[in-house]
This record gives structure tokens, C-alpha cells and sequence, in this order.
């Protein structure tokens, strides 16, 4: 998935191009580039389409132990539970099963 330059848009493919629905912009795709983009859905009403693709990771990771599956690979990130002058809870996620558990400092 890319995204327009000029606006920030989702470029929607068609015809080995890649278009701006808001300003117009478009990017020609070369023969292998447009392997990648295969829709699967009627994307002509401008108001809703499904992209689809493999999970994208947003959070930090690091190395641990999973107690479910014992992977070794977890997402985390940190909360504010209390009051401002205590310290945060930091959350892990199993990256293969999804366990999610906290720790507190």
C-alpha cells in the first residue's frame, strides 16, 4: 500500500498505475511493481474498499519469553495507570500466539 504524496491519500491501483481519488496524483508501476497489487474487491465506490496484506508491526518489540508458546519474540508498550508521580505498567504481546499480560515497576 502507498500513499500519496501531495495529500496523504491511499493511491488506488488501476491499470498499472497507481491514483490519488482527492488530487489526482498518479504513479506509473513497472511490470513486477504491479504484481503486488492485485485487487481482490471493486474498489469504483469511492466511499468504502478493503486492503488487505500481511499484519503491519506498529510497536517496539524486544526479546522475552512467552509462557503460553515460549517464544521468544513480544510486542510492549506503557501505560499510565495511576497517578502521574508512580511508575507505568508496561504491557507485552506474544507476536505468535497473542498472549498479552503486564508488568508492573
Amino acid at each position: 500500500m502507498e500513499f500519496c504524496p501531495k495529500c496523504g491519500k491511499v493511491l488506488i491501483p488501476h491499470n498499472r498505475i497507481l491514483k490519488c481519488s482527492l488530487c489526482g496524483y498518479t504513479k506509473k508501476l513497472n511490470d513486477e511493481d504491479s504484481k503486488d497489487y492485485i485487487l481482490s474487491h471493486d474498489v469504483s465506490d469511492k466511499r468504502k474498499f478493503i486492503i488487505s496484506g500481511d499484519k503491519v508491526n506498529a510497536m517496539p518489540t524486544t526479546r522475552g519469553l512467552c509462557y503460553r508458546c515460549g517464544n521468544r519474540q513480544l510486542e510492549w508498550w506503557m501505560v499510565q495507570m495511576h497517578r502521574s508521580d508512580e511508575a507505568e505498567t508496561r504491557f507485552y504481546r506474544c507476536t505468535k500466539c497473542g498472549n498479552t499480560w503486564r508488568r508492573s515497576n
